[in-house]
């Protein structure tokens, strides 16, 4: 007969707020596709083409506003790793922290959103898009001191 080991991960009170709060992406990501999809069909761009070519985004403004809505989707996609790692870590030593970070982060990427949305790129910024900087700076400072805590300060 085998032996099994078992572990337990305990989560600290308020983890309930992580779990929401990462949770919290996916209608972000939901959105961002919608979005993306009524814009291709607009810009008239066949799958598989991830982009609208130079000439074509030149061209039509469906199709320049296609490579905006495409490009802040796909940088959403690009941070999860860093977003999604972090606020774990982050929560669990401190719960309200990576929960408001994350949703945060997920607000503000709403705003990048809209904001790029628009054509103008650099409006992807300056409608409050930018704070997802801070959250994201904010998450990974705070994960880098919940290893270290971890580490060399015991649990």
């Amino acid at each position: 007969m085998s032996s099994s080991v078992y572990a337990t991960l305990v989560v600290p009170q308020g983890f309930q707020y992580v779990e929401a709060a990462i949770f919290s992406i996916v209608p972000l990501l939901f959105w961002q596709s919608y979005k993306v999809g009524f814009a291709r069909r607009d810009a008239k761009i066949p799958y598989p083409q991830p982009y609208a070519e130079k000439a074509e985004a030149a061209a039509s403004k469906e199709a320049h506003r296609f490579n905006c809505l495409q490009r802040a989707h796909l940088n959403t996609v690009e941070a999860l790793p860093i977003i999604l790692i972090s606020t774990l870590v982050v929560g669990l030593r401190r719960p309200i922290l990576a929960a408001s970070l994350c949703g945060l982060w997920t607000f503000a990427r709403v705003l990048y959103t809209i904001g790029y949305s628009t054509g103008e790129p650099e409006k992807r910024n300056t409608t409050g898009g930018a704070l997802h900087y801070i959250a994201q700076f904010g998450l990974v400072l705070s994960g880098i001191y919940a290893v270290v805590e971890s580490l060399w300060g015991g649990w």
